[in-house]
């Protein structure tokens, strides 16, 4: 022991007088400083038997003595003595290799490229066992190697207008994730779309107003000469198809499939084009309930690409998707298109059809800085889709949103046709044993005597919405469709709407609707108070910040006995859900929860309700949306708490 201290002693103590000047000078220059320590460090290195697998970062054990038979180190031979007075000659450091290892512990030796690749790096203090290649000399390795690494597209791609990195992890599309096609930069042009996952990188690469958290609603920013242009060059599909065109700001969606479903049951070819989407793309374009196909929507997409290559235009993304809409509309002559109004209507990228009936259904408040702070304005706004002699329809609705309506009517020549008032309409509440609570309407035309028709759809905020489906379907008659009275009941009874009032999961149940402005919210509680008895309900929440922030709180408040706050993690628009809970307490004394995310409230709900509780996801469609990915993973008839991980799957 005495003896292996004394040894040390004398390694410590290599540098003379001379050398303590050259060690100073050498902190000037890290090369110089590392290979000295670099040089030195194979003779306090124990013997170890060598061994098939060695960590590179391990250290040598303090237990065991060093080597008898190995020679002392001698302040005058020693490498690491005479290094420093070398390194002023030597204009390259030297490479990291030992240049004595003990005979006993041979090194493996380095190839001609290692060895090269090694001595342009620096060296690296590290004690290590001998035949054992350093970390940085890995690294040089792995860099010259041809595989690299390809990175991950940037935040411009995706279609993001935020800054703050939550906003910008897991926002690529359930498409993007699982694509199987080479990963790379996003298609520039129509030459580099060769299949669905190009297709859609390049739509994402146009500009999103969806996602914008600022967007300026003027004839420059939404401008309908690029759609002619766009069109123009693809041959105008639009004039090729019959549609019906349905704006409004609730109850858009449920209108659009109520017709369609009714149409569809009379035997027709129905097309439906709807904003925005649950789960996947392809679910806005839709042809007798089947999406897009994925091969025929690259393809349609590449064409667009093109087209939009010879006008010269630089098309957003609802204008690329609706042009893409319409040419497989064309290309697959449907009867007939429900065409859903993207935003507002005056200068929507939809609106460049010239349809068989126009829908306008209720007006509230939303998208205000865009549309206008009164009610008045927004109609105005959805009414700019009104056409000359072509029918529109409304449902009765308080004076002066009507008097917007009918003025813009009026300017446009359009034939306005009003619901429950030019139209007779009936409706009411009732219960029976197969249906259970529900709403019946009746409607009276020249053309049509349709009586006691069920709702389809739960709510009595729906009765109006199937008020003004069953009146466009009447018209429909008048210009040559065939729609018996038996097969629009059939028809109508198969409607069906995703993400609304849908429920998801069975015990505890999990119900999900995308309502995402106070009326929708406040519809939404009363409508669940009437249709679905449970005894306490949990609403999971989340919003648009761009929203009626106190509003939605309030809504939200009359029915939930609890709520946790979360953010769709795919929405750059939404709010904190901290700030959310703060302005909830600040109105209810309810109690309430975060989750930083949807799968962690979905568990934290479940946890914490029986079997005969609700669990209520609603506030954005986003929300809606990702929780119907979330519980793609997971059996829905085996129950029981939603875990937040999602399972491995091969």
């Amino acid at each position: 022991m005495a003896k292996d201290t004394s040894a040390r002693r004398q390694e410590r103590s290599v540098p003379d007088s001379g050398s303590t000047k050259s060690t100073k000078k050498s902190t000037k220059t890290s090369t110089q400083a590392r290979v000295v320590a670099s040089a030195s460090t194979p003779s306090r290195l124990p013997k170890l038997p060598l061994k098939p697998a060695v960590n590179a970062d391990s250290k040598p054990s303090a237990a065991k003595p060093e080597p008898k038979a190995g020679p002392k180190a001698d302040p005058k031979t020693s490498p690491s003595a005479k290094a420093p007075a070398n390194s002023k000659a030597s204009p390259k450091p030297a490479a990291p290799v030992p240049a004595k290892t003990p005979t006993n512990s041979p090194a493996k030796p380095l190839t001609k490229a290692e060895a090269k690749l090694a001595a342009e790096t620096p060296a690296v203090v590290e004690k290590r066992a001998p035949g054992v290649r350093s970390e940085a000399t890995l690294k040089a390795i792995a860099a010259a190697s041809p595989r690299q690494n390809t990175p991950q597209p940037p935040v411009r791609q995706l279609g993001l207008r935020a800054t703050r990195p939550e906003e910008v992890a897991n926002v690529r599309p359930l498409e993007m994730k699982s694509g199987r096609t080479s990963e790379g930069k996003p298609p520039k042009g129509s030459a580099d779309i060769n299949g669905y996952s190009a297709a859609v990188r390049y739509l994402l690469e146009r500009t999103d107003f969806e996602r914008m958290r600022a967007v300026k609603y003027n004839e420059t920013t939404f401008k309908l000469d690029r759609m002619h242009a766009l069109l123009a060059k693809l041959g105008n599909p639009h004039e090729q198809i019959r549609t019906v065109h349905v704006a409004g700001t609730n109850g858009k969606g449920s209108t659009v499939q109520m017709i369609a479903s009714m149409l569809q049951g009379c035997g027709y070819t129905v097309g439906v084009y709807t904003s925005p989407h649950l789960v996947e793309l392809r679910e806005r374009i839709v042809i007798n309930g089947q999406a897009i196909d994925k091969a025929i929507f690259a393809e349609t997409m590449k064409q667009v690409a093109k087209a939009a290559e010879k006008a010269g235009v630089e098309p957003t993304f609802f204008e690329a998707i609706t042009a893409v809409c319409f040419k497989h509309f064309a290309e697959q002559a449907v009867d007939i298109a429900i065409v859903e109004v993207g935003l507002g209507g005056r200068l929507d990228s939809t609106n460049v059809i010239r349809p068989e009936a126009c829908v306008i259904t209720s007006i509230d408040y939303d998208h205000t800085k865009l549309l206008g702070n009164t009610l008045e304005e927004i109609a105005r706004e959805k009414a700019g889709i009104f056409k000359k002699d072509v029918p529109a329809f409304i449902f009765e609705s308080e004076p002066s949103v009507q008097q917007a309506i009918v003025e813009v009517a009026e300017k446009a020549g359009a034939q306005l046709r009003i619901v429950n008032k030019d139209i007779d309409y009936s409706a009411r509440f009732c219960v029976t044993e197969d249906l259970g609570p529900h709403t019946r309407v009746c409607l009276y035309t020249k053309n049509s005597r349709l009586e006691h028709l069920p709702v389809p759809l739960p709510g009595e905020h729906q009765a109006s919405n199937c008020g003004l489906a069953l009146a466009v379907v009447d018209h429909l008659k008048t210009v040559g469709f065939d729609c018996p009275e038996d097969k629009i009941t059939a028809g109508l009874a198969a409607t069906k709407v995703p993400g609304r009032m849908q429920l998801v999961w069975d015990r505890p149940r999990v119900l999900v609707d995308g309502a995402h402005n106070p009326a929708a919210v406040g519809a939404l509680m009363r409508c669940v108070g009437a249709h679905v008895p449970y005894d306490s309900m949990i609403c999971v929440f989340g919003c648009c910040s761009d929203k009626d922030v106190p509003g939605l709180i309030d809504k939200v408040n009359l029915g939930a006995d609890k709520v946790i706050f979360t953010r769709a993690a795919g929405n750059p628009r939404a709010a904190d859900p901290e700030d959310l809970q703060k302005l909830f307490h600040e109105r209810s004394g309810k109690m309430s929860q975060v989750a930083k995310s949807l799968p962690e409230a979905l568990e934290m709900a479940t946890r914490a309700v029986s079997r005969e509780d609700l669990v209520c996801v609603t506030g954005s469609f986003y929300l809606v949306g990702e929780t119907l990915k979330h519980l793609q993973h997971f059996d829905r008839s085996k129950g029981g708490k939603i875990p937040a991980q999602v399972p491995d799957r091969d």
